[in-house]
């Protein structure tokens, strides 16, 4: 069915949804007849923004000719529930191209999406090395109002902390290091010299207060001897 007939047959479902609302006496009736009536009149939007499309296309074959060049999808956030791992893209009126331009191949640990001539260009992402499988076959798209929805089906219902092993590794890395036999107060000793080295004088003269009061306070409770200003 072209597109002139998908329009056609829209109308038709369009026009016979205002005769049912006319006879209609239910206000939920009339309420979820109204919102079917929207929903059609939008499918109808669109395809008339696609046959305009299809035309200028035929008007000038030399432009539909035209190669055109990929970007990479960088605009988007993940999200989960205790069946799927959600990634939206947003990519502004995507909702507006036909269904088809939008491909989606998933992997049990991947993950890859093309969406072809958008704005004259197309857009591609590829997510490699997910953090834990997925069931492929269960896995699916959906279109939204500018955006694409990424439907991820977890092999296991578990908490996923990152979206990618590689997303751990960076930051298991940027954990500072523990050592369970380290005595408390070196650390407490480090944190305080990394903080005045890297202060200004403001900040050097209240850390030497501080050290300086806290002396007094041990020689005054009989704690033992007092220290001069921290050795930095």
């Amino acid at each position: 069915m072209d597109l002139t007939e998908q329009i056609n047959q829209l109308e038709a479902d369009l026009l016979e949804l205002g005769s049912l609302l006319e006879k209609s006496e239910r206000k939920r009736v009339q309420e979820l007849l109204k919102q079917e009536q929207k929903k059609v009149e939008k499918e109808i939007a669109v395809k008339r923004q696609q046959k305009e499309q299809q035309a200028r296309r035929e008007a000038d074959p030399a432009a539909a000719s035209k190669p055109t060049y990929t970007v990479k999808i960088t605009n988007y956030a993940w999200d989960q529930s205790d069946k799927f791992v959600k990634i939206y893209l947003t990519l502004k009126d995507v909702h507006k191209i036909p269904s088809e331009n939008v491909e989606v191949n998933f992997t049990d640990r991947s993950f890859s999406v093309l969406v072809k001539d958008l704005d004259g260009k197309n857009h591609q992402m590829t997510v490699l090395n997910l953090l834990y499988p997925i069931d492929e076959k269960d896995s699916y798209k959906k279109i939204k109002t500018d955006s694409v929805l990424i439907m991820c089906k977890k092999q296991a219902t578990k908490k996923w902390e990152c979206l990618t092993k590689v997303d751990k590794q960076a930051k298991e890395k940027d954990k500072p290091s523990v050592d369970e036999n380290a005595d408390p107060s070196e650390g407490l000793m480090s944190m305080l010299k990394k903080i005045y080295s890297e202060g200004d004088d403001e900040m050097k003269r209240t850390i030497n207060k501080a050290w300086s009061e806290s002396q007094e306070k041990k020689i005054r409770g009989g704690g033992g001897e007092g220290g001069d200003m921290m050795d930095f």
